[in-house]
This record gives C-alpha cells, structure tokens and sequence, in this order.
C-alpha cells in the first residue's frame, strides 16, 4: 500500500474488498485457511501497492482502500485480480474468488476515517458483486472515462491499457432511494461471465416475453396451471411442435404470484459444458460455484428455504441428467415445484405427465388465420378462401408448429393450393424452406428436423417399428403392432414415451399425419416398403378373414359396420396390390370393398384399382371363380352401360368356361339393368328358371328381389308376395344379403300398397333393424321412408313428413331408386292433409334431426292398433 499518512479528500474513491463463501473456505481448508488467507491479503497489498491507495483497515477477508483518483483505483482493482489469478494456490478450489466495489463521492476524513454516505454506497456497490468480479457506481465510471490521461503515473496508464466499463443498468442498493446503475471491469486476464448483481428488487422470473399472442388454447391452459397447482412434479409431454414450451411458459406466467422466490426457466438442451444443468439452474437463480463444492449442491442449498418453480424445457436432451438433478430437487427442497416440458416423461417416482393434446379445429383455423393475415401484411383472409384455409388447418394434426410454417407458405400459395400437397405436411411445409442443419434450433423452424431429434434418439426396434407402422393408414390395435414384428410391444412404448405414436382410449394407436408422413419417407430411405406393405396386406386380409368368416368357419353375414374400421386399411392393402403386391389379394380386397363403394360411393375409384390389377394379370394363375367375381364387381360399378355389359360378357365367357352355374346366373342376371320393365321382367324370370334347372336357386336371389320389385311397380301383389315367400330360405342362406332383409322390406311395401298397416310395420321395423345393425345407412334411410308412409296411411301426417324429412337428409350413402315416385306420391297426400306450411315445418324439424335422433323416431311409431282387422299375409309368407 501506499506509505502516505494522508488520507485524500475531496472526491475520493473507495474500493472494498471480500472473499467471496469465505466461510465455507474456511470449514474446507480447516487449519490451511490461516495460510491461504494470508497469502490472500499479501498478494491484495503487492498488487495495490503501485497506485496509491490507502488502506483504512483490514477486517478478516476484506479490505477498505482510499484513492485520490478514480483510474488508481479501478486500476488497482485489475492488477489485483490478475494477481489473484496468477498466485500459485495450494489446490484450485483453494483460490479465494475476492469481489471488488468502486465508488467516487465527496468526502472529508476525521480523525483517520471517513464518515460519509459515500463510503456506504461504496460498500453496497461491492456487495452486489461475485467472486472474481469488479463493479462500480455510475459516478466512478464517469470520473474513470473523463480523467486527463497526461495526469497518471506509468503503472495507471499500463494497467488501464484494454480495460472497459459493461454497461449493467440500474439498480437499487440496499439503504438508499436511488437507483445506482452499475458497471462491470471487463479487460483481458478477468472472467467475465457472471449472474445478475446481487441487489434488492431482483427480478423474480426469468420468463421470456411473447413476441405473439397465444392463440386459443384455453383449456389446456388452465388444466395445466391447475396440476401445477396440486403437484410438485408435472411433465409437458408431446411431440414436437405440438406447443409444450408455449403452453408450459403461458402456465408459469400465471402461477407467478404463488411463488415468491420466484418462477425460473431452464433449457436442458442449452446446458452444456462443465457445469451442465445445474451450472443452467445457478445462472438462473444468480448462483455461484463455491470452492471445493459441487455446484448441485450450492444449488440444492440455496433452494432449500425457498418458495420457488423451477421450468426444466427439452428434458428430452438429457433425461437421465434431468432426472438426477429432479430426483434432488424434488427430494431436499420441499418448497420447490418442478415444471418439465419434453418429448419423453422423466420417470421419476411422483412425476405427473400431462399429455398436450392436438389443437382444437377452432383454436387451429384461428392461428393459422392470424398468422397468414400476419404473413401476407395484414390483408385479411377473404371468404372465398375460408373454406381451403380450414382444409389446411384440418390436415396438419392441430400442431401450432405445422400451422405457423403453413401460414409462411401461404405468402407464396394459395390455401387451396397447399391443401393438396399435405399428404406429408413435413415434406409440404419444410422443402420450400431450407434450413441451416447446423443450426441448433432449426427443430423449433422445421418439422423435418423436429422429428429427426426424436428419430435419432430411437432404439433399433422402436425405430422399424415405426417405418412399419408408417403403412398404415389409421389408428390400429395391439394385433396390428404385434403384426408388425417380434417384440412389438417394446417398441410400442419407447414409440409412446417419445411422443412419437398417440394413444387412444380401447388401446388403440395412431400416428399423425406428420408422422406417418416421414416415417414413410424413413422406411423407403431404408428399403423395406415392399415387404412391410406385403405384409400390411397380409394383415388387411387377416382381417377381411375376421369379419367374413365365424369361428367355426362358417360365412358371417355382411356387415359394413364391423368392416368399416378396416375398410381404409383394405383400400391401401388393394392399392399396393394394384401397384406392386398380389393380385389375388387385390381381388379379394376389391369383392370385400364391393358392398362399401355401393353404399358410400367409390366406384371411380374401384374400377380404377381394377383396372390396374388386370394389367398386372401377365401369367399369374388366377381362379377362374376369382377372377369372374371380380369381373361381377366391376360389372356392378359401372355407370356406363357399354363398360357394364363387357364385363357382363367377360364374366359369363369364364363362368361358361370353368362351368361355374352360380357365377354364370350372376352373369347372366346383370343383363337385366337399363332394359325396359317387360325385356327386364322377362330376363328375370329366364335366370330365375335357369338357376333352378342348375340346382343353385340361391344364386338368383338378387334376380327374384328385381323381379318382385317390379311385379310391385304393376300391382302384381299377390304373384311379388308368393315369389317373396318362397325367398325368404334363400336369403337366410346367403351372407351377402340377409342383413339387408330386403324380402322384410319388399313385404312392407306390399302390405303399404295393400293398406295392411300392422303387416306393413311388423316387416318394415324387421328390415330397419337389421339394415341399421349391419351398416346398411341407406337402406336404413328407405325403411324410415316407408315408416312415413305407414305414418301416413294412418292419419299421422305431421310425423310422415317429419320422417320423410329426415330419411332425405341421410347423405353420403346409395338410396334405392325404384320407389322414388311412391315416396313423392305419399309426401304430396300428407302435404294436402296438413298444407303446405305445417308440412314444410315438419319435413325441416326431420332433415335436422340427424341420423341416430330420425333412427330413434322411427323406431318410436306406435305399432298399428292390432284390434281394427287388418287382412294378415298368409303364415307362409311371414
């Protein structure tokens, strides 16, 4: 130190001095700390010695020096610290970490000591500062930055040489009103890296702002805060893109005032280096390493007393490291509530894990309107537009990452545009744009790269598992996983852990388009789609043997509502096998997707697929049977008559061939469509004779229900219920057609034109059951029209049109045609009965019933008053 005996006065700047966890370096060395503490203050005094600093007095660790000028001081302060740096110290956690505090004010000495305000300020300036660490008051810097530099010595100018001020704005110091903005030392030898200074009103989060509002999502939002609220350790789980940051962050925000140490976020994927995850938690919390003591543990200690949530984000970067740390936490910090957000739970005994769900439809259509509007400068989505904008939102599996990328590229595309180009919203949405892959936080811009991060981590099972899983076209159940490949069940779990397959209530599976997308790309990058896609196939016609045949091997009867979870998997399996797979399993996927396409439409589409599959015929055996049933299909699809009667022809040509008389009568029997009613009533009657003579009267069947169908429309009632009566044998033989109980159906119709209205409604409410039973919507829909009309008939007009109204409002499905005049003869009675604005009223109330409400009103007619005589058809016809 300096050798004056002076103290200076006037505008004086003090330095003080302290050790940094002094008294924890104290209990680690024991008896080596008197050492260390000397040698502590010896190199302290060499290093201040060249600037004329006075020292007032030393106490313990610390040290109070005087100086007449500003740049003395502060370069006293740097010869010091890197006289620290450079001391040869017993061990390096034996380094005492000195902070440092400058001030400059007016002050007078007396009696060798200074009482003045300054003097605190300066103290406090110090006490805000981190081992290693130099800070000083706006005052010291203002002094340092306007000093004449003719005025210093050799040593100032030397040491002040590279030496800056880092800016770290105001702050309050403790015992004063003002806030003091403070700077930093920065010069070469000095760390630099230090947490927030230790002063009063410190921020109690460290919560990121929104550079967006969040758009919907309110549920999610409260459920979350409300879990938070009631458990110490909730997991964000979710795919990527699909919000967990956001949604996590928004719940922090509004739990900040039942915390008051604070709410403070980590990001487990930016922790790295020495000090890893909790060296991210200590900068946080403005915590510094001790000597000689795992930084976990100062951690640990200072959370242990205080009131505080912790937000751990991508614990997916390092689960076993997150969960270590957690475990700790959660375990000696009972104050302490955990937030975690990633791909994958952490498994740790407590752990809440919260799923976040898909964005709702309305929640996606409203981002992805806002940040379209947002991309395009303002220019509102127009009406026009509206309808493909939602096509959009629907197809990207209500992914706020998927629909804030889509909104990007609706700069370049129209909504209509992008809308047929996502069948791989990651392939749509990420090749436009190219990203840099060397960018850490291109998983948060690309769809692509959010799913490698999650592909990456996967074992080898889960990882094929998932490429296989890729072939399906939704959810499927644990047979269809455990179809996919031994030890499915693994895989099956890693795949839900890691977000990457959602589970559905029934134990059911799906991916998302997203998903399902890349993993396609994934298993042709590997070159195994021929063999999963066979192997789909397989699956798909496992399951046609499910549904079609009993297990005593016996037919079941059609169904479309037991083979309506299967039928978009059947589609796929007949359109690889159009492509590449079996022919012969496309022929047998195509007879079994006959009865859909009929009711749902697709016929385009079958025709297509058969098409194809008779290109790829070459040399390939292919039953005879087989192939003049697929030849029927097509027959049955086609809207133009000349297609029909080839295949008619093609058809007959093998059956003649293969002497098939079953087939031949189907054949045969398809001639009769688009004749007039006499040509067709006698093709119907020589196929009828014909399949009686060859012994398959069954294979008629359809031909007798055509036959009866017209005999109705001539009023040939007698002759169509005697032919209906010795049918009824035959349906109940044949799978494909007893659950439509058409012959119930054509008796009611008979019974309504006969005024039988108990026969009418026994054989109507048979047939509706059934056909509702078995999937058969529009059948269904015919016999809630023929309920009207027995409504009718009866003198209920109100409930015939509201019936009415609602067997026209069934969409989507094939009505039959033939009875169209009868249902407009009848609507036009009832509408005279009750005039046009009561049966308007009625018809509208029936078409916005929906189709399980109508379903239920029909099935509520009173049945007929049994005791006003009705004419019952003969016991052989019932």
């Amino acid at each position: 130190m300096s050798g004056r005996t002076e103290l200076p006065s006037g505008l004086v700047t003090f330095m003080f001095t302290d050790i940094e966890g002094s008294t924890r370096l104290a209990q680690m060395l024991g008896e080596s700390y008197a050492a260390v503490l000397g040698a502590h203050r010896s190199v302290l005094r060499a290093a201040l010695s060249n600037f004329g600093g006075y020292e007032l007095f030393t106490e313990g660790d610390s040290f109070f020096v005087a100086f007449d000028e500003a740049p003395a001081a502060v370069a006293a302060c740097v010869a010091a610290q890197r006289a620290l740096a450079a001391h040869a110290w017993p061990t390096p956690e034996a380094q005492p970490r000195v902070r440092m505090g400058l001030h400059t004010g007016w002050a007078l000495p007396a009696n060798g000591e200074y009482v003045s305000a300054e003097v605190h300020r300066a103290a406090r300036v110090a006490s805000a500062a981190h081992g290693s660490q130099v800070l000083c008051s706006e005052a010291t810097a203002m002094a340092v930055t306007t000093w004449p530099a003719e005025r210093g010595g050799a040593a100032v100018k030397a040491a002040m040489t590279g030496v800056d001020l880092l800016d770290l704005g105001p702050h309050k110091l403790r015992g004063f009103d003002d806030a003091e903005r403070l700077f930093q030392l920065v010069a070469n030898g000095l760390d630099r890296e230090f947490p927030r200074p230790r002063t009063p009103g410190a921020p109690t989060n460290n919560l990121p702002a929104a550079l967006t509002p969040l758009v919907g999502r309110r549920p999610e939002r409260d459920e979350l805060t409300a879990l938070v609220a009631r458990h110490r350790l909730v997991t964000v789980a979710g795919p990527g893109g699909i919000g967990k940051t956001r949604l996590a962050l928004a719940a922090a925000a509004e739990l900040l005032i039942a915390y008051p140490d604070g709410v403070w976020i980590v990001d487990a994927a930016s922790a790295t280096g020495p000090t890893g995850l909790p060296g991210a938690i200590a900068r946080a919390l403005s915590l510094r390493r001790e000597p000689g003591r795992p930084l976990l543990d100062t951690v640990l200690e200072a959370c242990a007393e205080r009131r505080l949530l912790l937000l751990i984000d991508t614990v997916d970067a390092a689960p076993r490291t997150v969960a270590s740390v957690v475990r700790r936490l959660i375990a000696e910090c009972p104050e302490v509530d955990v937030l975690a957000a990633g791909r994958e739970p952490l498994d740790v005994h407590g752990e809440l894990v919260w799923r976040v769900p898909p964005m709702a439809p309305a929640d996606a259509y409203a981002l992805l309107s806002t940040r379209t509007t947002a991309a395009r400068g303002g220019r509102p989505i127009t009406r026009d537009e509206s309808g493909d904008l939602a096509r959009v939102a629907s197809g990207l599996d209500g992914s706020p990452l998927a629909l804030e990328l889509a909104a990007t590229r609706l700069r370049l595309l129209t909504a209509a545009e992008l809308a047929g180009r996502l069948d791989d919203p990651a392939w749509a949405l990420d090749t436009m744009r190219a990203g840099d892959p060397g960018d850490p936080d291109q998983r948060h811009r690309s769809l692509t790269a959010s799913l490698d991060w999650s592909y990456r981590t996967l074992g080898d099972g889960a990882s094929g598992l998932l490429r296989r899983l890729a072939v399906f076209t939704g959810p499927v159940n644990l047979s269809a996983v455990e179809w996919c490949g031994d030890d499915a069940l693994a895989g099956l779990t890693e795949l839900a852990d890691k977000s990457l397959i959602e589970i559905l209530p029934g134990s059911r599976y799906r991916l998302s388009r997203t998903i399902r997308g890349y993993a396609t790309r994934k298993l042709a990058a590997a070159g195994d789609e021929s063999a999963a896609r066979n192997r789909h196939t397989a699956w798909a016609l496992h399951t046609l043997d499910g549904v079609a045949v009993d297990t005593d091997g016996q037919p079941r009867t059609v169904s479309l509502a037991e083979g309506a979870p299967y039928v978009d998997e059947w589609q796929a399996a007949l359109r690889w096998s159009a492509a590449e797979g079996s022919v012969r399993a496309g022929l047998r996927l195509a007879g079994a997707l006959d009865p859909w396409w009929r009711e749902h439409g697709g016929a385009r589409e079958g025709r297509d697929l058969l098409y194809r599959l008779y290109g790829r015929l070459g040399g390939r055996h292919i039953a005879p049977a087989e192939l003049a049933s697929a030849y029927l299909v097509h027959a049955g699809l086609a809207d133009d008559r000349d297609e029909r009667v080839r295949f008619l022809d093609r058809a007959e040509d093998v059956a003649r061939r293969a002497d098939h008389p079953g087939l031949l009568v189907r054949a045969l029997a398809g001639r009769r469509i688009g004749l007039g009613a006499a040509e067709a009533e006698r093709v119907c009657r020589d196929v009828i004779a014909r399949a009686e003579r060859t012994g398959v009267p069954a294979a008629a069947l359809p031909t007798v229900v055509a036959l009866a169908e017209l005999l109705w429309r001539r009023d040939a009632l007698d002759e169509a219920a005697e032919l209906l009566g010795g049918a009824r044998q035959a349906e109940a033989g044949r799978p494909s057609d007893r659950g439509r109980r058409t012959v119930d159906w054509l008796l009611g119709l008979i019974a309504l034109r006969r005024g039988d209205l108990v026969a009418a409604h026994d054989h109507v409410v048979v047939a509706l059951r059934s056909r509702l039973r078995h999937g058969f919507r529009g059948g269904t829909a015919d016999a809630v029209a023929a309920l009207a009309v027995r409504c009718a008939m009866g003198g209920d007009h109100t409930t015939a049109a509201m019936l009415f109204g609602g067997s026209e409002g069934v969409r989507g499905v094939r009505r039959t045609e033939m009875f169209g005049a009868f249902w407009a003869e009848q609507q036009a009675k009832s509408r005279g009965a009750i005039g046009d604005a009561a049966f308007d009223a009625a018809y509208a109330n029936g078409a916005d019933q929906g189709f399980d409400r109508i379903i239920a009103a029909a099935l509520a007619v009173e049945h007929p008053d049994l005791e006003y005589g009705s004419v019952r058809f003969a016991p052989t016809l019932r």
